[in-house]
């Protein structure tokens, strides 16, 4: 069980590679007023995750037309970010993805968000929206040969936005423009019969 839900997401200040390629301190709290999407990936110069860092920049736009910032970590240097970045996506590489890269030297940020895996001492596939607030309000870990699904993470954006905005809870599967429920038993109810 993920005990960060409904709680402050913890703070951090941390080196990383940003979308002009420079390095800047980022520091979580500097983005209270929007929402935030922080995904951990194992390592630079793996398997999976070149294909998750990637598609999050093919959606980058989807997330930012939401009011959303993305945000990569790993437990590598700052420096290796950018060897990465560097490296052309048909050599292996990741390309200039348009999104910071964090790094997690000291792996405390891993350990905080709970997903730092001992042995082999890396962060497990953990995602988290975090609201304006600073408060997280989702979590997703895989483990580290399940890569994530950039679509459902804009979904669950989606659904946390619909519920801000008009206060009503959104069911399974419940895609932007469909009909969610009144957090009511009537509200259930009515919805059942029309959808159930």
């Amino acid at each position: 069980m993920c005990t960060l839900v409904t709680k402050e997401a913890p703070d951090f200040a941390a080196q990383a590679v940003m979308p002009d390629g420079s390095f800047d301190e980022v520091k979580l709290s500097s983005y209270r007023g929007k929402h935030v999407v922080i995904f951990f990936y194992p390592l630079d110069f793996t398997f999976v995750c070149p294909s998750e860092i990637v598609a999050f920049d093919a959606a980058l736009e989807k997330f930012e037309r939401k009011g959303a910032q993305v945000l990569g970590c790993s437990v590598d240097s700052h420096f290796t970010h950018l060897a990465w970045r560097n490296t052309p996506r048909k050599q292996g590489g990741i390309g200039p993805i348009r999104y910071p890269l964090i790094s997690d030297l000291s792996k405390q940020i891993s350990k905080d968000f709970g997903v730092y895996l001992d042995p082999p001492g890396v962060a497990l596939r953990g995602l988290f929206l975090i609201d304006k607030e600073g408060i997280v309000r989702h979590a997703l870990i895989n483990d580290l040969p399940i890569g994530r699904s950039v679509d459902e993470a804009l979904r669950v954006l989606d659904a946390l936005r619909y519920h801000e905005e008009h206060g009503d809870v959104c069911p399974a599967d419940w895609h932007e423009g469909e009909e969610a429920m009144k957090p009511t038993a009537e509200g259930v109810a009515s919805y059942l019969a029309k959808h159930g």
